[in-house]
């Protein structure tokens, strides 16, 4: 299995980013990290292993990138205002940075991208895909939440709003990303109901996406499943071939 790391200075984020490539073909996957991790977490917890037949075979392509989780939600030294635009600014770093560099690294083609992440990951994950979906067309969310105004201390502004799913996919009503997601992304939340999990997290979503008209999968997995990574790669280990089963050399 092939493996590459780039590294850019981001003009969004003021910072070099980096990002691990694995594989040589496939359906691009694009990896969150979970709360303050960076973009060599999902190969030391053994994900990338478990996806290995499916990158060798051509299947998927992964990409894995950094979290600024440090400097947006999870720093309490910061006013939410600062911390709600450094996701912002992060946000744009996905759409305006990486995303053009998958498609350049996938031959220059206009190829959609999937997006995947497990607990703070998830976020990251469905945040880009429900902003961007001219951009992604698949969603495979783990073990998330997606209601970022508990680590907002009340504080609300449209930095906050505009990276908050559960409330901007509320008032989405649009000719252009509306139908985007009805009829053109593949969308699946999943979630353990045992220690550490918050299923409920998963069903508020899903129960926001229904009343968009927007389809879905919720599926919840049994409680003896646990918030941790043995769950997290059985996840995708389910989920990678049976999404990505057309892409592969011929």
């Amino acid at each position: 299995m092939r493996k590459q790391v780039h590294r850019w200075f981001s003009p969004h984020l003021g910072k070099e980013m980096p990002i691990a490539v694995y594989g040589h073909y496939g359906k691009p996957l694009l990896m969150f990290p979970t709360a303050a991790a960076d973009f060599e977490e999902y190969e030391r917890f053994l994900v990338i292993d478990v996806l290995r037949p499916y990158i060798d075979a051509g299947i998927v392509k992964i990409y894995s990138i950094n979290s600024i989780n440090r400097e947006s939600w999870m720093n309490e030294h910061l006013h939410p205002a600062q911390r709600a635009a450094r996701q912002t600014a992060y946000s744009y770093y996905v759409a305006r940075e990486v995303c053009p560099f998958i498609r350049s690294d996938c031959g220059g083609s206009p190829i959609k991208i999937a997006a995947t992440g497990a607990s703070f990951g998830a976020y990251h994950a469905a945040n880009s895909v429900f902003r961007n979906p001219d951009l992604f067309d698949t969603l495979i969310a783990m073990s998330g939440s997606y209601d970022i105004r508990p680590w907002c201390d009340g504080f609300h502004n449209d930095d906050v709003y505009f990276n908050n799913p559960i409330e901007y996919l509320q008032n989405l009503n649009d000719d252009y990303f509306l139908p985007l997601l009805r009829y053109h992304t593949d969308i699946h939340i999943i979630s353990g109901q045992g220690a550490y999990e918050a299923p409920e997290r998963s069903r508020d979503l899903s129960r926001v996406l229904y009343s968009r008209g927007i389809p879905h999968s919720l599926d919840l997995w049994g409680y003896d499943v646990n918030h941790d990574w043995p769950w997290w790669r059985r996840m995708l280990d389910l989920y990678v071939p049976r999404l990505f089963h057309a892409y592969g050399p011929k």
